[in-house]
Protein backbone atom coordinates (compact mmCIF):
# COMPACT_ATOMS: atom_id res chain seq x y z
CA UNK A 1 0.00 0.00 0.00
CA UNK A 2 3.22 2.52 0.64
CA UNK A 3 3.46 3.26 -3.05
CA UNK A 4 -0.33 4.14 -4.06
CA UNK A 5 -0.09 6.23 -0.77
CA UNK A 6 2.64 8.04 -2.17
CA UNK A 7 1.24 8.31 -5.64
CA UNK A 8 -1.87 9.56 -4.25
CA UNK A 9 -0.75 11.71 -1.85
CA UNK A 10 -1.62 9.85 1.31
CA UNK A 11 1.55 9.39 2.90
CA UNK A 12 2.81 12.10 4.55
CA UNK A 13 6.87 12.43 3.40
CA UNK A 14 8.81 15.25 4.99
CA UNK A 15 11.63 14.36 2.48
CA UNK A 16 8.87 14.76 -0.32
CA UNK A 17 7.46 17.93 1.33
CA UNK A 18 11.14 19.75 1.51
CA UNK A 19 11.71 18.41 -2.05
CA UNK A 20 8.41 20.04 -3.04
CA UNK A 21 9.10 23.31 -1.09
CA UNK A 22 12.60 24.12 -2.23
CA UNK A 23 12.45 26.60 -5.10
CA UNK A 24 14.38 28.88 -6.86
CA UNK A 25 14.87 32.49 -6.14
CA UNK A 26 13.16 33.33 -9.91
CA UNK A 27 12.00 36.50 -10.76
CA UNK A 28 9.75 36.83 -13.48
CA UNK A 29 10.29 37.72 -16.84
CA UNK A 30 7.11 39.37 -18.58
CA UNK A 31 8.25 42.54 -20.90
CA UNK A 32 10.52 42.95 -23.61
CA UNK A 33 11.85 45.95 -22.10
CA UNK A 34 13.18 43.46 -18.93
CA UNK A 35 15.93 41.97 -21.84
CA UNK A 36 17.34 45.42 -22.09
CA UNK A 37 18.08 46.02 -18.22
CA UNK A 38 19.08 42.28 -18.08
CA UNK A 39 21.40 42.89 -20.79
CA UNK A 40 22.96 45.89 -19.03
CA UNK A 41 22.90 43.90 -15.47
CA UNK A 42 24.69 41.30 -16.78
CA UNK A 43 27.79 43.45 -16.59
CA UNK A 44 27.48 43.21 -13.09
CA UNK A 45 26.90 39.46 -12.51
CA UNK A 46 25.43 36.81 -14.42
CA UNK A 47 21.96 36.58 -15.43
CA UNK A 48 20.03 33.51 -16.68
CA UNK A 49 16.63 32.85 -18.26
CA UNK A 50 15.26 29.44 -18.00
CA UNK A 51 12.52 29.77 -20.79
CA UNK A 52 9.75 27.20 -19.68
CA UNK A 53 6.39 25.83 -21.53
CA UNK A 54 3.58 25.32 -18.86
CA UNK A 55 1.84 22.54 -21.23
CA UNK A 56 4.75 20.53 -21.79
CA UNK A 57 5.84 17.65 -19.44
CA UNK A 58 9.11 17.75 -20.17
CA UNK A 59 9.85 21.37 -19.39
CA UNK A 60 7.97 20.84 -16.13
CA UNK A 61 10.01 17.76 -15.48
CA UNK A 62 13.52 20.00 -16.10
CA UNK A 63 11.79 22.97 -14.31
CA UNK A 64 11.63 20.65 -10.98
CA UNK A 65 14.92 19.15 -11.35
CA UNK A 66 16.52 22.83 -11.74
CA UNK A 67 14.26 23.43 -8.69
CA UNK A 68 15.40 20.64 -6.45
CA UNK A 69 19.08 21.08 -7.13
CA UNK A 70 19.77 25.33 -7.27
CA UNK A 71 22.03 26.12 -4.49
CA UNK A 72 23.49 28.93 -5.61
CA UNK A 73 23.48 32.59 -3.58
CA UNK A 74 20.48 34.88 -4.27
CA UNK A 75 23.57 37.87 -4.21
CA UNK A 76 25.61 35.54 -7.04
CA UNK A 77 23.60 35.70 -10.14
CA UNK A 78 19.99 36.95 -11.08
CA UNK A 79 17.69 33.90 -11.95
CA UNK A 80 14.79 35.01 -14.68
CA UNK A 81 11.58 32.50 -15.33
CA UNK A 82 10.05 33.35 -18.84
CA UNK A 83 6.40 31.68 -19.35
CA UNK A 84 7.13 30.89 -23.35
CA UNK A 85 3.14 30.49 -23.44
CA UNK A 86 1.92 33.51 -21.45
CA UNK A 87 4.76 35.84 -23.04
CA UNK A 88 5.52 34.50 -26.18
CA UNK A 89 6.57 37.77 -27.79
CA UNK A 90 9.18 37.99 -25.09
CA UNK A 91 10.47 34.66 -26.17
CA UNK A 92 10.87 35.70 -29.62
CA UNK A 93 12.84 38.68 -28.74
CA UNK A 94 14.77 37.21 -26.26
CA UNK A 95 16.05 34.60 -29.40
CA UNK A 96 16.70 38.11 -31.68
CA UNK A 97 18.17 39.90 -28.73
CA UNK A 98 20.95 37.42 -27.65
CA UNK A 99 21.15 35.48 -30.74
CA UNK A 100 20.03 31.89 -29.83
CA UNK A 101 17.69 29.44 -31.79
CA UNK A 102 14.16 29.57 -29.66
CA UNK A 103 13.98 25.33 -27.72
CA UNK A 104 11.95 24.43 -24.68
CA UNK A 105 13.01 24.10 -22.13
CA UNK A 106 15.95 26.48 -22.42
CA UNK A 107 18.55 27.99 -20.15
CA UNK A 108 20.42 31.03 -21.14
CA UNK A 109 23.55 32.07 -19.33
CA UNK A 110 24.29 35.60 -19.75
CA UNK A 111 27.47 37.52 -19.16
CA UNK A 112 29.03 41.76 -20.29
CA UNK A 113 25.74 41.38 -22.62
CA UNK A 114 25.82 38.27 -24.66
CA UNK A 115 24.71 34.63 -24.73
CA UNK A 116 28.11 32.29 -22.88
CA UNK A 117 26.45 29.02 -22.34
CA UNK A 118 22.99 27.80 -23.55
CA UNK A 119 21.49 24.65 -23.00
CA UNK A 120 17.84 22.84 -23.97
CA UNK A 121 15.58 19.67 -22.28
CA UNK A 122 17.83 17.41 -20.04
CA UNK A 123 21.25 18.76 -20.15
CA UNK A 124 19.88 22.46 -18.65
CA UNK A 125 20.67 20.06 -15.08
CA UNK A 126 24.01 19.31 -16.28
CA UNK A 127 24.98 23.29 -16.69
CA UNK A 128 27.29 24.04 -14.18
CA UNK A 129 25.96 28.01 -13.00
CA UNK A 130 28.85 28.20 -10.53
CA UNK A 131 31.53 28.50 -13.62
CA UNK A 132 29.78 31.75 -14.65
CA UNK A 133 29.66 33.39 -10.96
Amino acid sequence: MGIFNRLFGKENNSESEKKLAKVAPWIPLASVDQLAIIKERSKARPQVIFKHSTTCGISRMVMNRFNEGYDISKDSLDLHYLDLHQYRPVSNETSNVFGVVHESPQLLVIKNGVVVAHESHGAITHLDLNKYI
